[in-house]
């Protein structure tokens, strides 16, 4: 049961819009094309089965785990699920 102006559901509703914005966002960052038989930033040789796995790969492991470490120390902040941008 609702109350005030959210209507039943309301709060699943933003869950599920924040879940599927978060698939389209990394969906987006998917590389794509053929893969590299080298790391585009260490020249190091991508293994095979790496090149299978993800389609499109540029990065070897070491080098995409470090570019993952950096991103997440930017990564967004979620206004959608923050109690202010709900306040107003």
């Amino acid at each position: 049961m609702a109350t005030g102006w959210a209507g039943d559901g309301a709060v699943q509703d933003q869950i599920d819009a924040t879940v599927k914005d978060a698939i389209k966002r990394a969906q987006s960052q998917l590389p794509t094309g053929p893969s590299l038989l080298h790391c585009a930033q260490c020249e190091a040789e991508i293994p095979e089965a790496r090149r299978i796995a993800i389609p499109g790969v540029r990065l070897c492991l070491t080098c995409q785990d470090e570019q993952d470490r950096d991103a997440a120390k930017f990564a967004g902040y979620n206004r959608r699920g923050s109690k202010d941008s709900q306040l107003r």
